[in-house]
């Protein structure tokens, strides 16, 4: 018994091939059941906006790790390691196939791999850095970076500006400076997949797929949580646009991110890429199987 990990930008499919993926294990006789690694998805009340699961595909496959934390606390990728590979541990433990699915990287590394992950940081240092990106923006203490993390960091992703700003202060090294192959320390045998599709076919999906989210009530869903919301809770992608009601940044802000997860998954290790341009979610999941068969997982 082994792990399936699927890795992609978001909005190529990853949901969909997983369910498809796991009736072709189903015919295998195994008992397939998701865990997702997203850090949005973690969050009950913002299960449109991070694209969770929806009530028939966690019908057609079990998910893991979706809504388990409120939209007020803070969630680091630490805490989610400890949840995550408990999850995967038991699920091995009872003969079940964990198919790890995720577009978060951090917290893909964080559930497969025995990762020594940065201490939280003192509350003191965290809420200055807070301060100072809510009155200047996350671009202005972008520059207090050292060059090579910041480098490595868009000015404008609040999230990472803020934590590795914190860590700077705090006298640890920003997570964009470890260095080691992080697959080498993996906890299982684990089939690592990377999903891909052309870039005018993403851009299709993640504008498909950010109408769909507006249409099934993200707006609302973001307003809702805005007033109690964490600051990992507000990192949501697109939840600032979603609260302002424009569908163009969202779609704009969702062809970020999928740029920096392509980055991410280029640099990755051992991963087995999987072009699904032009192909059915069916198709596809085929494709992975074979890929996860390859890696010696089947």
């Amino acid at each position: 018994m082994a792990v399936v990990a699927i890795f992609g930008p978001t909005a190529v499919g990853k949901t969909a091939v997983a369910i498809e993926l796991a009736a072709l294990y189903r015919e295998r006789g195994e008992d397939p059941v998701a865990v997702s690694c997203d850090a949005i998805q973690v969050y009950r009340g913002l299960e449109v906006t991070s694209g969770a699961a929806g009530a028939a595909e966690r019908a057609a496959l079990e998910h893991r790790l979706i809504a388990v934390a409120e939209v007020s606390e803070e969630f680091s990728a630490g805490r989610f390691a400890e949840l995550a590979r408990a999850e995967i541990d038991r699920l091995l433990a009872a003969g079940r196939l964990p198919i790890v699915v995720g577009g978060t990287g951090l917290y893909m590394r964080a559930a497969l791999a025995d990762l020594e992950l940065k201490p939280p940081v003192p509350a003191a240092i965290r809420s200055g850095v807070e301060a100072e990106i809510a009155a200047a923006g996350p671009a202005a203490v972008h520059a207090e970076l050292e060059a090579d993390v910041a480098a490595r960091i868009h000015p404008n992703d609040r999230k990472r500006v803020a934590r590795a700003l914190e860590l700077q202060r705090a006298g640890l090294d920003p997570p964009d400076r470890e260095s080691g192959l992080w697959t080498a320390q993996l906890r299982h045998p684990t089939a690592l997949i990377g999903i891909v599709c052309d870039r005018e076919e993403l851009a299709a999906r993640i504008d498909r797929r950010v109408d769909a989210m507006i249409a099934a009530g993200a707006g609302a869903e973001a307003r809702a949580a805005a007033a109690g919301a964490s600051r990992t809770a507000r990192s949501a992608l697109g939840f600032d646009e979603l609260i302002a009601g424009d569908a163009d940044a969202v779609k704009a802000a969702h062809r970020r991110y999928a740029r920096r997860q392509m980055t991410w998954l280029r640099r990755m290790e051992g991963v087995t890429v999987i072009d699904r341009s032009g192909l059915d979610d069916r198709e596809a999941a085929r494709l992975v199987l074979a890929g996860a068969d390859s890696a010696g997982t089947g």
